[in-house]
């Protein structure tokens, strides 16, 4: 699975997100920033995005997967520091 078709799969799950796919070996990165994220706590937003990979984890098409999640404001305060 290509870079671009990861990222327009979380991004049309996401709706207003933004997403930066890299891939290191067998690994995926990930850094997906939505406002769907607000309120929530780490592990549940990595359910989340979880939860749009499963069937490409489960058929082996994804290895792993290492992500990081932001609300746009987190994202603000951790950008501009």
């Amino acid at each position: 699975m290509q870079t671009e078709q990861i990222k327009a799969l979380l991004e049309a799950e996401f709706a207003d997100s933004q997403v930066d796919v890299s891939v290191d070996g067998s690994h995926l990165n990930l850094v997906v920033i939505s406002s769907v994220f607000e309120g929530l706590r780490a592990v549940k937003k990595q359910q989340l995005v979880y939860a749009v990979l499963a069937d490409k984890i489960a058929d082996g098409t994804l290895h792993a997967v290492n992500m990081k999640t932001f609300t746009p404001a987190e994202w603000d305060q951790l950008s501009n520091g």
